[in-house]
């Protein structure tokens, strides 16, 4: 090659280099393990022989540098590729250092042909230059690289584990009921009014997620969780979203794995709190984990359902946009009724569900459900028919669900609809407030609204006022009970 064709390579090697020099690459700042797991899972870099290995690089005006890298691939053998994808992403920024680095791997290939006496004098003066031009980044390369690979060492000796990682979450609900309360206690003339004004309560529910990975596209998931029972905070609206049963004792909350089969094929074995919902790729509606009730899960999902026990699912694919989830799931045993019925398929809970969704790519998201089950010792069944829609706008939306319960003796429907904004006053933020008909078989003719903003303010921590109101007086005068309340939340939700 004669000196002025290597000048050319050289120069246009900015550009043309990119990722081929990530292997030998450093970052400015140390990388953490999960990072370098990441990038050793999503980037296969290999030798290319031939610049036909790479789908990216043609000889067209948008590759204005094809020829400066088909001869440093076919005349030094130096650059990598992501033999992955089969891409070199030449539209990638490097730094100073990566360019150090790369130019470091093709002297080591210009080595192997200066002994073979393939290069010529002049050549070899300009690469005599250029190793004195970069030999200050040559020297702080070398020294970062033995640093990261100490630094590197020590981390995955001491990490927890090479196969489970450990995230956590903690909830914390401040709920304070505010204006005139029609809690009835006692019926008819003996009945009183209580006042429940000075009832502030706190809640609070943790949770340690030991998640497990053997072949990449799959995970092990054992949870752990501890709470306080919050039924009696939130009574009138249908409780706390983000809390738990119990007096804070800790007890194994998930138990299941889950795998997935080519590219369209999920599954999931679970041997605990799998049900209905659980399944599904997606709830549709915006209000599902932001919301501080519970009604924006939404609840149509676990009317009269049971189970929790024993599950199996299933999601699969269609295209780039439809997906149909299925799954069962049965109780615990016996789970105390005394009744001989028990096992995966004679339990005296269970459920089923079925769900299409259409996840799109524009603002569009919807899905239709039928779930089938029963909550209690009774056995009697409950068909549930469920629609769900969320149109997004781009920052602002609008969702809501439908559902038609019936149980053979009677039905019920219920009904949620509201709107929200994205970034709304704070970036990453969203306010959503909506109206909710909750199902129930009885008297009472629940109904509840909820206004919500959960600010984030920062990667570990979230808070989320709400105001809330809850309705239960379609329900008779003597039943203890009818009540309306408002309320003022505010949650504290910290991962980690």
């Amino acid at each position: 090659m004669s000196n002025n064709k290597l000048w050319k390579v050289l120069l246009a090697s900015p550009a043309v280099l990119g990722v081929g020099f990530a292997g030998a690459a450093v970052a400015a700042e140390a990388t953490s393990v999960e990072s370098l797991e990441a990038s050793q899972d999503s980037v296969q870099l290999a030798q290319v022989s031939t610049i036909d290995e790479l789908v990216d690089v043609s000889p067209t005006p948008d590759n204005w540098a094809f020829g400066a890298l088909q001869s440093l691939v076919e005349d030094y053998g130096c650059i990598e590729g992501d033999l992955g994808t089969r891409t070199y992403r030449g539209n990638q920024f490097m730094t100073r250092y990566e360019f150090a680095a790369g130019l470091n791997a093709c002297l080591d290939a210009i080595r192997f042909l200066i002994a073979d006496g393939g290069i010529d004098p002049d050549t070899l003066a300009t690469i005599q230059r250029l190793q004195e031009e970069f030999a200050a980044e040559l020297a702080t390369l070398r020294g970062r690289v033995d640093a990261l690979e100490a630094e590197t060492a020590e981390l995955r000796a001491q990490q927890f584990s090479t196969t489970t990682k450990l995230r956590g979450q903690v909830d914390g609900n401040l709920v304070a009921p505010f204006g005139e309360t029609t809690i009835r206690i006692g019926g008819g003339n003996t009945g009183v009014d209580v006042d429940t004004d000075d009832n502030i309560a706190f809640t609070g529910r943790a949770r340690l997620n030991f998640d497990s990975s053997f072949t990449g596209n799959d995970r092990l998931r054992v949870r752990l969780q501890g709470g306080d029972d919050d039924f009696d905070i939130l009574g009138t609206a249908g409780g706390l979203a983000n809390s738990t049963g119990g007096n804070l004792d800790v007890r194994v909350d998930d138990f299941y794995y889950s795998f997935g089969v080519g590219d369209n094929l999920d599954f999931i074995v679970a041997a605990n709190s799998i049900a209905t919902d659980d399944f599904v790729v997606s709830t549709i509606v915006p209000f599902d984990g932001p919301s501080v009730a519970d009604a924006g899960g939404p609840v149509l999902y676990d009317f009269d359902m049971g189970g929790g026990g024993f599950a199996f699912g299933g999601s699969v694919g269609l295209g780039d946009n439809f997906v149909i989830d299925a799954g069962y799931s049965a109780d615990n045993g016996e789970d105390g009724s005394n009744d001989p019925r028990d096992g995966i398929a004679g339990a005296v809970s269970q459920s089923y569900i079925v769900q299409g969704s259409y996840i799109g790519d524009s603002f569009i998201n919807a899905a239709i459900a039928y779930m089938r089950g029963n909550d209690g010792d009774d056995r009697a069944f409950t068909d549930t028919f469920a629609g769900l829609l969320n149109l997004d706008f781009d920052g602002f939306f609008i969702a809501g669900t439908a559902a038609f319960h019936d149980n053979g003796d009677d039905d019920d429907f219920s009904w949620m609809a509201g709107l929200g904004f994205q970034d709304l006053l704070f970036e990453g933020s969203e306010f959503g407030v909506y109206y909710a008909e909750l199902p129930d078989y009885g008297d009472n003719d629940p109904s509840m609204i909820e206004a919500y903003l959960g600010i984030p303010v920062n990667q570990f921590l979230t808070i989320t006022p709400a105001v809330i109101y809850g309705d239960l007086n379609d329900a008779p005068r003597n039943d203890p009970g009818a009540a309306s309340q408002w309320y003022g939340a505010i949650r504290a939700t910290f991962e980690f």
